[in-house]
């Protein structure tokens, strides 16, 4: 598997689901947080180390017909050689396979919408490490043959041309990331983001790849356009966090997915 390639979901088969029913004290992870538990593989965290091998292990003999309470206690000192020194209460319940879907989609009902526009390798590196963070991710395209197959649930494909047609239909609060294959294709996103904003503003975020010469000449043909200068302050050009100046599709990725992470909850 490469850097720039989507981890996919496991095929369809029954899997164990684990969540951190209640916490007390010092804990690795909040009350709601969650795992898939499958024959082989693991899908997201409830904080790693030996409280999460002793979990898998015991979803893993639930899968084998094993029995137990629904609930179960674990004490976050010596006996699991983690010094958290606090409490977790972990929830057991087996899910059959034509209902992973559907589980999946009702854990991830909380994560924050994101419009990313753009196919590309920095569109697939940071769909990559977004699809593992509470994002639910529209990828937006002008070429249908863009998208790979087996993407996470949290990741939703839309072919639409003229692309920048897709922003009236971004969710309300989605922040949003320009990064097409064209810079005309970019501005024409850009200004119907501007306009949405102008009559909804609904869209927290606008973020432009690019350089600020870039930005520069936009601005100018934005002027043209009918845009005043402090509409144009919303736009965030470069993106990413300010001090990484990789140019790599994966650290332009991390990047900019910090910046999001930064963003107040709107």
């Amino acid at each position: 598997m490469t850097m720039n390639e989507i981890t996919p979901m496991p095929p369809l088969q029954d899997a164990v689901l684990v969540t951190v029913d209640a916490t007390q004290g010092s804990a690795p992870r909040e009350a709601g947080a969650w795992m898939l538990v499958f024959a082989a593989v693991t899908v997201n965290t409830i904080g790693g180390g030996q409280l999460e091998f002793q979990a898998i292990d015991e979803a893993r003999r639930r899968l084998a017909g094993a029995v137990g309470n629904d609930v179960l206690r674990y004490p976050l000192g010596p006996s699991l050689g983690q010094c958290c020194g606090g409490v977790l209460h972990l929830r057991y319940r087996r899910v059959e396979a034509s209902c992973i879907a559907g589980t999946i989609r009702g854990l991830q009902a909380k994560r924050t919408p994101v419009a990313l526009f753009g196919g590309g390798h920095v569109g697939r590196a940071l769909v990559n490490v977004l699809c593992a963070l509470p994002y639910a991710v529209s990828w937006i395209d002008s070429r249908d043959e863009i998208f790979p197959e087996g993407l996470p649930e949290n990741v939703t494909c839309e072919h639409s041309d003229p692309v920048e047609a897709a922003v009236a239909d971004i969710a309300p609060g989605s922040p949003v990331l320009i990064m097409s294959f064209s810079h005309a294709e970019d501005l024409g996103i850009v200004a119907e983001c501007l306009r949405r904003r102008r009559e909804h503003n609904d869209l927290p975020y606008i973020g432009l790849i690019g350089s600020k010469s870039k930005w520069a000449a936009f601005r100018h043909r934005l002027e043209r356009r009918g845009f005043t200068a402090e509409e144009m302050t919303h736009i965030t050009c470069p993106i990413g966090l300010a001090g990484i100046a990789g140019k790599e599709p994966e650290v332009i990725a991390v990047s900019v997915a910090a910046q999001l992470l930064l963003l107040p909850v709107w």
